[in-house]
């Protein structure tokens, strides 16, 4: 079990706090043990939790942690075809839940059990099913990855890998004075469950979990103005952001909208983010760190603070672990390992995560992530490209909101752009990629482009929850669009040679 408590001596210092409700320090420990009791008494052991952010999600999760019982958080953005596979993949035969319609729909065999007195939460239970795939010994939570496959994957992790992260975390930001953390990001992102929660809670913060809906993050369905107004009326101190939130905030800032004084440090990670949007960030007053991890090594694994920072970098690597590179220049972390991937052989203690980012280290350890290994381009003419590199180049122009870069076995590099407001016209996005390119070496420039064939959403399919571009899903549905780039690729292969 998760064996970390809260910071004592807080008193009525709220720990938990949402929009209906306040749970004060004082107040936690008694909740989080009489419903742990709760869940024990339902006689279930492997729990999903299913349900909007908010205080009853934090103490259900705080008291299955407690308790060491195996815990799922679903994300809500799942299809019910991802959503049942997680259920019988986990064998999950308890379902804690606010959204009991979506349970019943799945025709699982879930059926109500009861009501939480403690967070109001509906607890749904069926028989523990056949053929589920067997749990390494030791994993407390098993977080699904969204990916770029229709079946998600389940990382196994351990309470001592989970501790060691928040542990982390709540050390490197001690000097911070942060107080008052506002949770933009769902809770089950895992993100924001150990690096806003648990991190928050250890560091004597109030953790603000306002609902989705309030926030303006409904899933597919982003509005800035709820996002800017939470963010004013909460005065957070702390925000975990991924680029694309942060892309919103810096927007508004830029079009007048004030960001509260309060804020003294904001994390951003997830996926890679323009150095120019840092800087444009960093000029608007805006307190931006990057860092960066993964979820099989339980989130964060470096981090950029005020007392460590260096742009262009996601920062040291955390006391925990060890992280270097492999010859390929590919980054590996030690002791920050999952227990390994549900159905597949458990992993030992004591495993690199090879990460399949690749990476450099500078002489004073900070991390530098130029993009992944698997998505490495080889030109025709024996060029190796990380496409991430020309994409954070082109993502500097504020014409530009996101590009996927192109060209596996093509003479010259192509895009597909998706346009900001301010690129709405072809002659500006032009413009703006002349301008990346001549920061670009010859090879790496790009020769053509094009707006895809729908824009980036969530809704289509080519966007994560948390903003993330599905590389794969993109170049598929886009394959025409990409054909047609290259349809004088004679020519102009003799020009690039």
């Amino acid at each position: 079990m998760l064996s970390f408590s809260p910071a004592a001596g807080l008193g009525t210092r709220p720990a938990l706090r949402d929009g209906a409700r306040s749970i004060s320090y004082r107040q936690l420990p008694a909740l989080v043990e009489a419903e742990g009791g709760w869940l024990a008494w339902s006689g279930a052991r492997r729990f999903g939790l299913l349900a909007d952010n908010g205080c009853a999600w934090a103490l259900t999760d705080l008291a299955l942690a407690r308790r060491g019982f195996l815990h799922v958080p679903l994300p809500a953005y799942f299809t019910p075809g991802q959503m049942a596979h997680v259920l019988d993949d986990a064998g999950i035969d308890a379902v804690i839940t606010d959204q009991p319609a979506t349970l019943e729909s799945l025709a699982l065999g879930f059926s109500p059990a009861g009501f939480s007195a403690q967070t109001g939460l509906a607890l749904w239970r069926r028989p523990a099913p056949a053929g589920s795939s067997p749990i390494p010994p030791g994993t407390v939570k098993i977080t699904y990855t969204s990916g770029s496959t229709s079946e998600p994957k389940g990382v196994c992790l351990s309470a001592a890998l989970i501790e060691a992260v928040a542990h982390s975390l709540a050390n490197a930001t001690a000097g911070l004075g942060l107080k008052k953390h506002l949770c933009l990001l769902p809770l089950p992102t895992l993100l924001e469950n150990v690096a806003g929660v648990y991190a928050a809670l250890l560091s004597g913060a109030t953790c603000e979990i306002p609902s989705l809906a309030e926030t303006g993050m409904s899933y597919g369905n982003l509005q800035p103005g709820r996002l800017t107004a939470t963010v004013a009326a909460r005065e957070p101190h702390s925000l975990i952001l991924v680029p694309e939130l942060l892309r919103v905030l810096v927007h508004a800032a830029v079009m007048g909208w004030t960001p509260p004084a309060s804020l003294r440090y904001i994390a951003v990670g997830g996926a890679l983010v323009s150095p120019e949007l840092l800087a444009t960030a960093a000029r608007l007053g805006l307190p931006v760190y990057e860092g960066y991890g993964l979820s099989e090594c339980g989130s964060v694994v470096c981090l950029n603070t005020p007392g460590s920072n260096r742009p262009g970098s996601v920062g040291r690597p955390l006391p925990h672990v060890q992280v270097r590179l492999d010859a390929e220049g590919q980054i590996l972390v030690r002791n920050a390992g999952m227990l390994g991937y549900l159905g597949d052989p458990p992993r030992g203690s004591g495993d690199e995560i090879a990460t399949g980012d690749l990476g450099s280290i500078d002489a004073d350890g900070f991390v530098q992530v130029r993009g992944r290994l698997k998505n490495l381009l080889i030109t025709s003419l024996g060029r190796n490209i990380a496409p991430e590199w020309v994409e954070r180049e082109l993502q500097q122009e504020p014409e530009i909101g996101s590009a996927i870069v192109v060209g596996e076995a093509r003479p010259w590099l192509a895009a597909l752009i998706s346009p900001t407001a301010a690129g709405s016209t072809p002659a500006r996005i032009e413009a703006a990629v002349a301008r990346a390119n001549r920061r670009l070496p010859d090879y790496a420039q790009v020769r053509s482009w094009s707006l895809p064939a729908e824009p980036f959403t969530f809704a289509n399919g080519a966007l994560t929850a948390n903003g993330r571009l599905r590389r794969a899903h993109i170049l598929r549905e886009n394959d025409p669009v990409i054909r047609h780039l290259y349809r004088d690729t004679t020519t102009l292969e003799e020009s690039c040679a």
